[in-house]
């Protein structure tokens, strides 16, 4: 639908009388596309409007949901155990269970070590969470267990409340569980897993290398054979580490190192090699078989073992020291941003990749109850395994069934393998959690950014440094702290754009990005390119006063004009307003009315233009001027800024010519431009010859 403007009346600018009586009236039609404004009632009602949409949605979803979809919701696991494949499935699900059963068995104990506790606290926790998560976790693929970064941040919390061979560093572990797991569970049922979208991919890979870096260094002293001071910042460690030179051992220093060279080894051909693909799972084992064998042949009394490792399953127990919470709230809140970034982000890949779909935030409950329940049976807190995870899926797993082969195995070795373990020694499991933690150094991640994003990278390099020298939790602080301090400078510093036309067109474009965009002389379109609020409106109001002052004549077009009497705002980009903005946009009307100059709004989304209503926007600067096209707006304006021309002519006349002022407007009237020849820019009656067909196709051309 279009309608027809007909000479706009000049009288909304503010001109002389004697300008006015001067104006004449163009003959020149302009159709333009019809804005549908808000009415009052629709502006008035419109939160109550979305509020009872959104009751009304929620309620007709609940009332079609049947038992099964209920039974879903509610576990998870009966979406796959419904439609499971026993024939197609079987295999590869316990194929890929065992496999992880036998990765997350050593593994288990070395991060347990890395954490502080007894290694039996590793197989605790890889035990009967597992199962819990099965039933309630969303994903198929994950690997959920002990991991070494939710390991350290444990090791570093507790280090510094009580000393690690206490009773009381083991339950405030086990408290720690529950808390990450209420608070899991909270924020899934709550929905609140976007609040951690806050936190940068660039923070979190700067974090996790650093994290690496401190859990390797923290592992040496297995490797070196004597003590060094437990911390979380790298100037302690190494200065403990060269402190205690003097009493360097050989013998673990070597084994250590062979059996992470095999590790290493094991790991890159069964990266490389499809057919030896088995090598990468078995890294850990042999790790621990390598070790435990060479302890037993060579009788080395420098070698430190693990030593006793409680059998039998895990007991049923309450959680205690809840005095204690307090001081364990912020590490709970870091586990709990962990989780959700790693293990839902690994969670919603493998979804991908496997043909299904994924909730984050029932992901994210699903981890919460199996932290619970495994707090009330000894486990220290838990995630999803990046490492294992990417095993898992490799194995061929199809479905949760594999985490409940993994959590058998974990229960046959708490059960009967336990007096086997008493042997291993300390360096084979330093050596897989060294192991683990190489590939989380991502130093590729970082020469990306810088290619990408300087600011990124900036970002990376802040996180690391901060997270190596100040410690885990001051580090995760000044990242996302800078992080969100970018976040707001671009916020509060909007991209916003002059438009051209591009020719033979109708469509608007960024001038810097498309310099064969022409403007219109008299005009100035801007576009602002985000939601304008209190924190950026005297950004966008200062840009628009350059824009009025630095108006690049080179490539105007349209009448010749000396100033800017037009200022097109296209705001399709702008998704919100405040009322911060309105006040701002009111003030600046003002301020152009006193220079001339009229404000035109372009394509506002409906909420915008609710804003506009209730704040009374509309009413000020005038139905008229909001337009559902930037040419719509370039053709009104245009047709304006011609009829201004004619009128200062008219003004300017000499007395001396002869010629009537009815004359003077009959010469004016006859020099008229055309719809064509003012879009394009021609001053003149072109000639056939001068106009390309090809430049604007879409204008109608002299015959």
């Amino acid at each position: 639908m279009e309608i027809t403007y007909s000479s706009p009346s000049a009288t909304s600018l503010a001109f002389s009388n004697s300008a006015l009586s001067a104006m004449p009236a163009s003959s020149r039609p302009v159709k333009v596309i019809p804005l549908q404004h808000p009415t009052t009632t629709s502006s008035s009602t419109a939160g109550g409007f979305y509020a009872g949409t959104m009751v009304k949605s929620w309620t007709t979803k609940v009332k079609r949901m049947t038992w099964i979809h209920w039974m879903e919701l509610l576990l998870p696991c009966s979406r796959w155990i419904r439609t499971y494949k026993w024939r197609e499935n079987l295999q590869s699900d316990l194929l890929s269970g065992i496999t992880i059963g036998i990765m997350l068995v050593p593994q288990a104990m070395s991060y347990a070590k890395l954490a502080g506790l007894r290694p039996i606290y590793g197989l605790y926790s890889g035990f009967l969470p597992l199962f819990v998560y099965a039933i309630f976790g969303s994903s198929r693929q994950l690997a959920v267990g002990p991991v070494a970064l939710v390991s350290l941040l444990v090791s570093n919390v507790l280090g510094g409340i009580v000393n690690s061979s206490e009773e009381l560093y083991t339950e405030l572990a086990i408290l720690l569980a529950l808390m990450v797991g209420i608070l899991e569970c909270v924020m899934g049922l709550l929905r609140l897993g976007w609040l951690i979208r806050f936190i940068s991919h660039s923070v979190i890979s700067g974090f996790t290398t650093a994290s690496a870096i401190v859990i390797g260094l923290s592992q040496v002293k297995y490797f070196l054979g004597y003590d060094v001071s437990r911390s979380s910042r790298i100037v302690p460690l190494i200065e403990s580490i060269i402190a205690g030179a003097d009493g360097f051992l050989w013998a673990p220093f070597i084994m250590g190192s062979v059996i992470l060279a095999v590790i290493q080894i094991m790991k890159h051909l069964g990266k490389t090699r499809k057919h030896l693909r088995f090598l990468r799972v078995a890294g850990p084992l042999t790790a621990v078989v390598m070790g435990t064998t060479l302890t037993k042949v060579l009788n080395l009394s420098s070698i430190s073992l693990v030593g006793d490792i409680p059998q039998g399953l895990p007991t049923f127990s309450i959680p205690k020291r809840f005095e204690h919470v307090k001081s364990l709230i912020p590490t709970a809140f870091l586990i709990t941003g962990v989780a959700i970034l790693e293990s839902v982000g690994i969670a919603k890949a493998l979804a991908a990749k496997n043909g299904y779909e994924l909730d984050s935030n029932q992901e994210l409950f699903g981890l919460g109850v199996a932290n619970v329940v495994g707090s009330f049976f000894s486990a220290y807190p838990t995630t999803g395994s990046f490492s294992r995870s990417a095993v898992n899926h490799e194995s061929g797993a199809k479905t949760s069934l594999s985490q409940i082969v993994t959590g058998i195995i974990m229960g046959g070795a708490l059960l009967f393998l336990t007096p086997l373990f008493e042997h291993i020694p300390q360096c084979s499991l330093a050596a897989i959690v060294i192991s683990a933690v190489i590939t989380l150094v991502d130093y590729e991640e970082a020469i990306s950014l810088w290619c990408i994003d300087k600011k990124d990278f900036l970002l990376w390099v802040i996180t690391a440094i901060a997270t190596l020298f100040l410690g885990i939790e001051i580090g995760v602080l000044i990242g996302v702290g800078v992080s969100l301090v970018f976040v707001i400078h671009e916020s509060a510093n909007p991209h916003m754009a002059v438009l051209g036309r591009l020719p033979g067109t109708t469509v608007y474009r960024n001038v810097q990005q498309y310099p064969e965009a022409y403007t219109y002389n008299g005009i100035v379109i801007v576009r602002i390119d985000a939601p304008i609020y209190f924190a950026n409106t005297s950004y966008i109001k200062d840009r628009l006063r350059e824009y009025e002052v630095e108006v690049d004549r080179s490539t105007g077009r349209g009448p010749d004009v000396e100033r800017v009497y037009f200022v097109i705002i296209e705001m399709a980009p702008v998704t919100y307003i405040d009322s911060s903005a309105v006040q701002a946009l009111k003030d600046l009307y003002q301020e152009y009315k006193l220079r001339d100059i009229q404000i035109a709004i372009s394509n506002p989304n409906r909420d915008v233009l609710l804003t506009f209503s209730r704040s009374g926007v509309v009413e000020l600067i005038g139905k008229e001027w909001f337009f559902v096209r930037v040419h719509d707006a370039v053709q009104v304006c245009l047709q304006h800024v011609e009829n201004l021309k004619e009128t200062a002519k008219i003004s300017n006349s000499s007395p001396k010519d002869g010629s009537s002022f009815l004359q003077s407007l009959m010469k004016s009237r006859s020099e008229d431009l055309s719809v064509s020849q003012l879009e394009s820019g021609f001053q003149k009656s072109p000639s056939s010859n001068e106009i390309d067909p090809q430049l604007e196709p879409l204008l109608s051309q002299k015959p």
